[in-house]
Order: C-alpha cells, then structure tokens, then sequence
C-alpha cells in the first residue's frame, strides 16, 4: 500500500466524521492537500515530530471536536514523548495515524528505526495506549477506520512519495481557515 492511498481513506473517515486533520509535513501533508483539501486539514509545513503533539492539544481544546493526526514514523521517533502524554490524558476524540514507511520520505527516503526493528505500535502500548492498532494493507485499514475513533493506528505503507504539487496556500491563509473551522461546532 502507498501512503497517499492510505492518507486518501483517512481524508474520507474526516470527512464523514466532520473531524479536524492535523497532517505531517513535507509530503503527507502535499498529498492531503492535493486528495481533499478542505478547512478542516492543518497542514504542517515545518515542525518535525509535532503533528502528534498539536493533534492532543487540539482535541483537548475542543473536545466536541473528533481529531486525527496523521504523523510519519521519522516524527513520531522524533517527539516518542508525545506518546507517554497521548496515553495520560487519553482523550474519547483523538485518533493519532502513525504512517510507517520505514524511511524520512520527505528528505530523500533514508532509513528509518523502524526499517531495522523499532515497533511503534509496542512503543504506545508501552507508553500506556490502551488502544493500539496495526495494519499493513488497505482491506485491513478500511475495517480500522470504520471502528477505531480514538488511540493509535500504526499504518505499514512502502516508501515512496505520490508527485504532488507544493501546498498553495500561505501558512497564515491555513492557519486562519483552520482556527475558523475548529472553532465551528461539529454537526
């Protein structure tokens, strides 16, 4: 499976679920905006390892609001911290989609921890996430989406980035959409 294909059913669980997107940078967060941009995706266009950070924080600040965080396995090995406080304050509207390509596929697709061993959905259940999930092919994470609302889901994708264009719109244009939209009631 490819990441934009695995990011393009994530986008339609969100938009079913009217659930605000906090995406990671450099390509995942290109191939969102180019399968389903909407006011609701936050597109982060340079904090490495934070996606899963302001994701929590985000789902703490409007809990009436369900949030998905999309995050790489290069970022999450980054900020594994966030895990530890993802599981303490594990909050009823937070999903975060760990998508594990074993590489930094933003920077030139080097090798990741998890390409040598590192098992990420381990590491959050050994954090304390009670809710952790694994899958490594699209039937499988079609299921997970339908089910799963809250936790962590580890996505097993191959390398490589989809040839998508560079985001269009400005960090203040996404950032004024996105704090109108999150503070909108969800439906």
């Amino acid at each position: 499976m490819k990441r934009i294909d695995a990011i393009s059913m994530i986008a339609r669980k969100a938009e079913e679920k009217n659930s605000l997107i906090v995406a990671n940078i450099g390509y995942p967060s290109r191939e969102l905006n180019d399968l389903k941009d909407r006011p609701g995706n936050f597109y982060m266009l340079g904090s490495m390892g934070l996606s899963s950070s302001i994701g929590l924080g985000l789902s703490l600040a409007v809990p009436e609001r369900h949030v998905i965080a999309i995050d790489g396995d290069g970022s999450v090995l980054m900020n594994m911290g966030s895990l530890a406080t993802i599981a303490h304050q594990n909050p009823e509207n937070y999903l975060l989609v760990i998508i594990d390509n074993g590489t930094y596929g933003s920077t030139g697709d080097q090798p990741t921890a998890t390409s040598l061993g590192t098992d990420l959905g381990a590491v959050a259940k050994g954090a304390g996430i009670d809710e952790v999930h694994t899958v490594d092919n699209e039937e499988d994470l079609e299921k997970m989406l339908k089910k799963v609302d809250r936790g962590v889901l580890v996505v097993r994708v191959d390398p490589g980035n989809a040839s998508v264009p560079v985001i269009c719109l400005s960090p203040e244009e996404i950032i004024v959409r996105f704090m109108a939209e999150s503070a909108r009631p969800s439906e």
